[in-house]
């Protein structure tokens, strides 16, 4: 009896065809899963709101394995980067984004396509949900010419369409997804912008001055704060009087976030789009969130906080493990096609690498090329003063 069950596990689980190699044979069929489920989700804490994001999600297989994949190719993607920097293949700033896959794939779920998103420097994830592809991101942080940006942006400044990078300079974004926001009610498409920071950049004036427009001119624009709970080595409670960042705008309303459950951030993000949408003004998100690498990669990220802490965020939080154990758990994907997705990711993130290592840099007659969009050639002086460039749009 134990024999023939073997026999019937073998065949389930492949066979080999004529050139010796394996043909894998499903033994679950679509019909096998879940096609749906509805899962509770943590209250979000709300400011100056009568109501907030719903107690319940409904997901989808489908979403689910999307949602899946897209946070393992974000995860893999910056382990590679990890290890190209450390054989100084990357060179410069890089600000890596494992463990905070949750915000950029639910927050990408909650918008259209067709609305507009900044951010700071931390930016490969929402480069890749924005449309850029893992070959092209990995060529931008190797300085090639199949890089998004063409070699010439690196890791903090990448761009698509729709997204306005990848900024550097701490907290200098927030003013232009004001005015982005501004343009979206200008030219009345009923667009919004989604305008993103860190809570290390939180405190700054020019934020609150931003707030401060916004609400006058009842501008679409979600504010999120990525609150990853240290800017750079200094732990939030260290650097804010208030931890509340949902609460800062005063009278802009305000929500605060599991940013590590997906389904949290996506429910929250539809609620504020809804809010924008409806010419309500702005609304305000704090997501928290954990970043698993330090602030750069020039930060260990242990020496003002230890190994214990992060394992056990890894452990009882990580956003993509959140979300396996409750598609498998309620029958929506098995074990097997979830590690198949693995093996596919992997691939995809190697081939990637291997272009962004082999791929040439850009040549020097490309250095004031691509300055202007749709805009008439323009002399530009370079280093020796008596030498006159042109730029080619």
């Amino acid at each position: 009896m134990q024999k023939m069950l073997n026999i019937i596990s073998n065949v389930l689980r492949g066979s080999a065809n004529r050139n010796g190699s394996r043909v894998v044979v499903a033994s679950r069929t679509y019909a096998d899963f879940t096609p749906q489920a509805t899962f509770d989700i943590k209250k979000c804490d709300l400011h100056k709101l009568e109501e907030g994001p719903p107690l319940q999600a409904v997901l989808t297989r489908e979403e689910g394995l999307q949602y899946y994949r897209t946070m393992q190719v974000m995860r893999r993607m910056e382990l590679k980067a990890d290890q190209l920097y450390k054989q100084k293949i990357i060179r410069g700033f890089c600000h890596l984004y494992d463990g905070q896959e949750a915000c950029a794939v639910g927050i990408e779920s909650g918008i259209n396509r067709t609305d507009h998103l900044i951010t700071a420097y931390r930016a490969h994830g929402y480069t890749l949900t924005r449309g850029g592809t893992v070959r092209e991101i990995m060529a931008e942080l190797t300085g090639r010419r199949g890089g998004i940006a063409k070699g010439k942006g690196g890791s903090m400044h990448m761009y698509a369409k729709h997204f306005y990078g990848g900024n550097g300079i701490v907290g200098a974004q927030v003013p232009l997804g004001a005015g982005v926001a501004l343009a979206c009610k200008y030219q009345g498409k009923n667009e919004l912008c989604v305008c993103l920071y860190g809570d290390g950049a939180a405190n700054q004036g020019q934020i609150f001055e931003t707030y401060n427009m916004a609400a006058l001119w009842k501008l679409p624009c979600i504010f999120i704060c990525e609150n990853n709970k240290y800017g750079m080595g200094t732990s939030v409670e260290r650097a804010a009087a208030s931890t509340d960042y949902y609460k800062r705008g005063d009278f802009i309303p305000g929500l605060r976030v599991d940013g590590m459950d997906i389904l949290c951030v996506r429910e929250a993000t539809k609620f504020a789009a809804e809010h924008c949408r409806s010419g309500k003004g702005p609304i305000l998100m704090e997501l928290q969130t954990y970043r698993y690498h330090g602030h750069s990669m020039s930060d260990p990220g242990i020496s003002y906080r230890t190994r214990e802490e992060i394992q056990e965020v890894r452990s009882k939080s990580d956003p993509i493990s959140l979300l396996k154990d409750r598609m498998i758990s309620n029958n929506m994907a098995s074990v097997e096609e979830l590690k198949e997705i693995d093996v596919e990711v992997r691939k995809e993130i190697e081939d990637a690498a291997q272009f962004a290592t082999t791929d040439p840099e850009p040549p020097l007659e490309d250095l004031c090329n691509h300055i202007f969009s749709n805009e008439p050639p323009m002399e530009v002086r370079g280093t020796n003063p008596w030498a006159k460039l042109k730029s080619i749009s």
